[in-house]
């Protein structure tokens, strides 16, 4: 007897992509049936723990001969919305690594052809898995600091040259840093406030750090307007340092500044901090249960028909990636 969803998955050019096949290893309803990776040196290079057998390396014959029902995207991020709209077409499911495409004019067709076709879009919009980032929503959520007024964020992260794929510097292949970064924060904001975006009110982009490479442009800022009137600012550069950028306290920190307080986390702490109008001292609220897997299974119920409530649904996807591209685009024409 068939699993009820039969993955097969279609590149292998980011690390990211082995998480989600964790994911579907681990789910009793999910199995593997295909995989795909049309770069001879990735295919060669893949890491053995992870089990991968690679069984074609043309993806259109994969679409044609394998019997899934959900494709699962791990290319570069350039080739990612051809991918999409192709399995899309041909009657599968998609779930992508961030981000799912590269252009407005992609996505577009991706949310035709899924509208159409009732099929489902998914991304690792892994951000809300996080323990103390549910914390924190729930901090907001609650009313504690009052009404969210203002959220800082700072996500830099390392470039770490040399190591980091090469082909992030290919020209072309990338697509640029607000879209690969910052679409967790057009995702994950208004998830916790409750507020849709309302307004771009600033995305710069430039190249600093990997002067080798000008047309990459690694430093990345934004400022954002949502409907109920709050500001968000962000740095999403790739300037923190190499060896311990993942690990330091700057690496994802949000503060949110409220009408009756402050509560300020970072993705490596295992509490938020929380300082009201009236408290003398900080205190400091423990992370909650994290949600690892959820956006799988997040996905796995839209398919099945049963939408997790405040779950990550195709509508969530496409209006995260909407807006992470309009600003990727006034980035890009702002950029020196």
């Amino acid at each position: 007897m068939k699993n009820k969803h039969r993955i097969a998955f279609a590149g292998f050019r980011h690390p990211h992509i082995f998480a989600l096949l964790e994911c579907v290893k681990k789910h009793p309803d999910c199995e593997i049936v295909a995989a795909y990776e049309g770069d001879t040196a990735t295919r060669e290079s893949l890491p053995a723990q992870h089990g991968v057998k690679i069984t074609h390396t043309d993806f259109d014959a994969m679409l044609e001969e394998s019997d899934a029902s959900i494709v699962a995207i791990g290319d570069v991020y350039a080739k990612r919305g051809a991918l999409a709209i192709a399995a899309l077409r041909a009657g599968k499911h998609i779930i992508s690594d961030k981000p799912i495409c590269t252009s407005l004019q992609e996505l577009e067709e991706i949310r035709d052809v899924a509208t159409a076709t009732n099929l489902s879009v998914g991304c690792q919009l892994d951000l809300v898995e996080n323990s103390v980032v549910r914390t924190l929503c729930d901090i907001v959520q609650k009313g504690i600091i009052g009404r969210p007024c203002t959220i800082t964020i700072g996500a830099q992260h390392p470039l770490r040259l040399g190591v980091r794929a090469a082909w992030y510097f290919e020209p072309g292949q990338h697509g640029g840093t607000i879209n690969d970064i910052g679409i967790h924060i057009f995702d994950f904001v208004p998830w916790m406030t409750g507020q849709s975006w309302k307004e771009i009110t600033l995305a710069r982009e430039w190249n600093a750090k990997a002067t080798d490479f000008p047309h990459f442009k690694d430093c990345a800022q934004f400022h954002l307007l949502a409907q109920d009137g709050l500001a968000c600012f962000a740095d999403v550069s790739y300037l923190a340092p190499d060896a311990l950028g993942y690990g330091i306290s700057q690496y994802w920190r949000i503060t949110v500044h409220g009408t009756n307080g402050m509560a300020e986390t970072f993705y490596g702490s295992k509490d938020v901090t929380v300082i009201t109008d009236t408290d003398e001292s900080p205190q400091n609220f423990p992370g909650a249960e994290g949600n690892p897997n959820g956006l799988w299974q997040d996905f796995i119920d839209e398919i099945e028909g049963h939408p997790a409530v405040h779950g990550l649904t195709t509508a969530r996807v496409l209006e995260s990636s909407r807006w992470a591209l309009k600003a990727q685009n006034i980035a890009s024409k702002n950029a020196a």
